[in-house]
C-alpha cells in the first residue's frame, strides 16, 4: 500500500520527471521487497535548481518514516551548515562516521540525506564508504536496511544541455533514457575536483545503486506547479494568473526560451504578487 501511495503521488504531484519516477520506484520497490538486502539503498539525485530533488526526497521520507523529515530516524546533512570549514575536515570525518554508526546502532532502518553534494569538501564523504557496501557487519552493526540519498546540482547543466540537444533532435522527454544522460552526469559529478564525489571510493566501488537525473522543466510544467501551489494555498485558480506567473520566470536558451532557469523554485514567492 505504501508503494502504490508513493507511486500515485509521484505520478500526480511531480511534474515532468519520467526518469525520476521510474528510477525511484524501481529502487524503493526492490529495496522494500527484500527482507535481507545485501546493501543499503543508495541513490544520487542530480539536476538544476527547482526541478524536484528536495521535493522527491522529502516525499520518499514521508512515506517511509512516520513523522517524515521530523522522524528521529531521518538525518539531514548540509555541508554549509554541518561542515563549513575546510580546515576542520578531519574532525568532520570523525564525527560524521560516529554519527552514522551511532544512529545505525539505534535503528538499522535509518535514512541519511546529504544535500548539496557539490559543495561538500572532497574526501569527507568517503568516511561513510564502509556503511554503503555489502559487507555483513561493520563495527558490529547490521546496517543494510538503511537508505542514503545524495542530492546535488552537479550534472544539472549537462542534463539540461543533453535534454536541449535531444529536443532539437525531435526527441520527446518521455523518450530520454538514463543511458542518454549517465555519461554526462558521471563526467560532471564524479570527475570534477570541485565536487564532493571527486575521486571518491563511493564511485570507484560502484556503491551508488541509482543515479536519478532531474530534467529541466518546460513552460507547461511550470504552469502545473503554479496550479498546485494555488490549490495548496487555498487560492482561486485563475488561468490569467497561472499564465502570468509562468511567464514571469526566466527561460533558457536565449533563442527558444524553452526551459525554466529556476525550475519551479520561485513559483510560490511569485504568486504572492498577484494576490
Amino acid at each position: 500500500h505504501f508503494v502504490s501511495g508513493l507511486e500515485f503521488d509521484l505520478a500526480t504531484s511531480l511534474v515532468g520527471q519520467p526518469l525520476v519516477r521510474q528510477q525511484v520506484m524501481k529502487g524503493v520497490r526492490e529495496f522494500l521487497k527484500d527482507q535481507n538486502p545485501v546493501k543499503p539503498l543508495v541513490m544520487s539525485f542530480h539536476g538544476s535548481t527547482g526541478t524536484g530533488k528536495t521535493y522527491v526526497s522529502s516525499m520518499l521520507i514521508r512515506y517511509l518514516f512516520r513523522g517524515g523529515l521530523q522522524s528521529p530516524y531521518v538525518h539531514h546533512f548540509s555541508p554549509i551548515v554541518h561542515f563549513p570549514h575546510a580546515e576542520q575536515i578531519e574532525q568532520y570525518k570523525e564525527s560524521l562516521k560516529r554519527w552514522i554508526q551511532g544512529n545505525l546502532t539505534n535503528c538499522g532502518r535509518s535514512a541519511f540525506l546529504f544535500d548539496e553534494m557539490d559543495k561538500m569538501h572532497p574526501g569527507l564523504i568517503d568516511v561513510i564508504i564502509p556503511f554503503l557496501g555489502p559487507s555483513w557487519v561493520v563495527y558490529g552493526t547490521n546496517y543494510r536496511k538503511a537508505i542514503f540519498i545524495f542530492i546535488s546540482n552537479a550534472g544539472g547543466e549537462q542534463i539540461n544541455n543533453m535534454t536541449l540537444a535531444l529536443w532539437r533532435a525531435r526527441k520527446d522527454r518521455e523518450e530520454i533514457s538514463l543511458q542518454d544522460l549517465e555519461p554526462a552526469i558521471s563526467k560532471a559529478v564524479f570527475e570534477n575536483p570541485q565536487s564532493g564525489f571527486w575521486n571518491s571510493g563511493i564511485i570507484n566501488e560502484h556503491l551508488i545503486d541509482f543515479v536519478v537525473p532531474f530534467l529541466p522543466l518546460k513552460h507547461h510544467h511550470v504552469k502545473q506547479c503554479v496550479i498546485s501551489e494555488l490549490v495548496q494555498q487555498g487560492l482561486e485558480v485563475r488561468p490569467g494568473v497561472v499564465q502570468e506567473v509562468a511567464d514571469s520566470i526566466p527561460y533558457f536558451p536565449e533563442e527558444e526560451k524553452l526551459f525554466s532557469s529556476t525550475g519551479c523554485k520561485t513559483v510560490a514567492s511569485r504568486i504572492s504578487f498577484f494576490f
